[in-house]
């Protein structure tokens, strides 16, 4: 068997321009980066003003349901991009989780994304990422994103339990309760014996497909119930993802409407699902909950149901 090498590209020959090249491709191809990140997110806008600055890109943590922000350089980090970062992460609303993209770190600038997520709350999170570019042989170039900084989660939450549930925590508690309150009542099969409410964007329920969880949960401006399918391995997801897509009609039929069928391939996780479109920080819209919770009471029962009809046929 001929196994081929990884070869580095030179980033300026697949990137010329890092405003005009870089920062719109990654603006089109922003799962790669979240799959580096272990987060969902969505990017929405290039070169968002902030003061007298133009930060790269500014989008949605869905995964944390923040703002994100992301600064990138295809050379070298310098003293002058951390000050920017730090200027925009103050003057973008909401933002959670901070982003820098470069071809290298220096040691300093590596260890004060260190040092900024050691002494903020578990409600910021920063990441510094080195950007490859590779290639097998005569192929295509692709990007590799690799994370030379990120938060510590165990002491995030560590740091959280002392820490009183803010607005939005809240909102979700009591959004996620009455909803559980009203699937007792008319699906008592689904919520089973929960210790706690979630205060996340993200309320979880038994699958059986394998290696599967079925989500409800608020986008940006969207709420969803999906299967997410992650067991570890692309192959893996893809096989069990294929299966599912062959008896798409059979479980569209069984769930009584159309269905989403998320098969991006550069992505790990796959996913099926089916949205609603809702304002802006919908948890945060009392005038809107009861519809939202009509809405999840009603699909999330049909939606279970159909995969585990598909499940019992084999």
């Amino acid at each position: 068997m001929s196994i081929g090498r990884l070869q580095d590209v030179p980033l300026r020959e697949v990137w010329p321009n890092e405003a005009a090249d870089f920062t719109p491709w990654l603006l089109q191809n922003a799962e790669a980066l979240g799959d580096a990140l272990g987060i969902e997110l969505e990017i929405e806008a290039a070169e968002h003003a902030v003061g007298g600055f133009s930060l790269d890109l500014v989008g949605r943590d869905l995964t944390h349901d923040c703002a994100l922000i992301v600064e990138n350089q295809i050379e070298g980090t310098d003293h002058s991009h951390l000050g920017q970062l730090l200027t925009y992460a103050g003057g973008v609303a909401e933002v959670g989780t901070v982003v820098w993209i470069a071809q290298a770190f220096r040691e300093e600038h590596r260890q004060a994304l260190d040092w900024l997520n050691e002494h903020t709350d578990e409600s910021v999170r920063v990441f510094g990422v080195a950007l490859r570019a590779v290639r097998i042989g005569d192929s295509m170039p692709a990007p590799l994103f690799d994370v030379v900084a990120k938060p510590n989660d165990w002491q995030k939450r560590v740091r959280a339990t002392t820490r009183p549930a803010g607005e939005r925590e809240r909102a979700y508690e009591e959004f996620w309760g009455a909803l559980l309150d009203r699937l007792r009542a008319d699906a008592p099969g689904l919520v089973g014996g929960r210790a706690k409410v979630p205060t996340s964007p993200y309320l979880s329920f038994r699958s059986s497909i394998p290696n599967a969880t079925v989500y409800a949960t608020f986008g940006q401006r969207h709420a969803r119930v999906e299967l997410y399918i992650d067991s570890g391995d692309a192959a893996r997801n893809a096989e069990i993802f294929g299966a599912l897509l062959e008896r798409r009609a059979e479980i569209e039929a069984g769930y009584g409407g159309p269905l989403e069928f998320e098969a991006a391939e550069h992505r790990q996780i796959r996913k099926v699902l089916t949205r609603l479109e809702t304002p802006a920080s919908a948890v945060l819209v009392p005038e809107v909950h009861g519809e939202l919770r009509a809405w999840f009471a009603d699909v999330i029962p049909r939606f279970v149901g159909a995969f585990e009809a598909a499940a019992r046929r084999g």
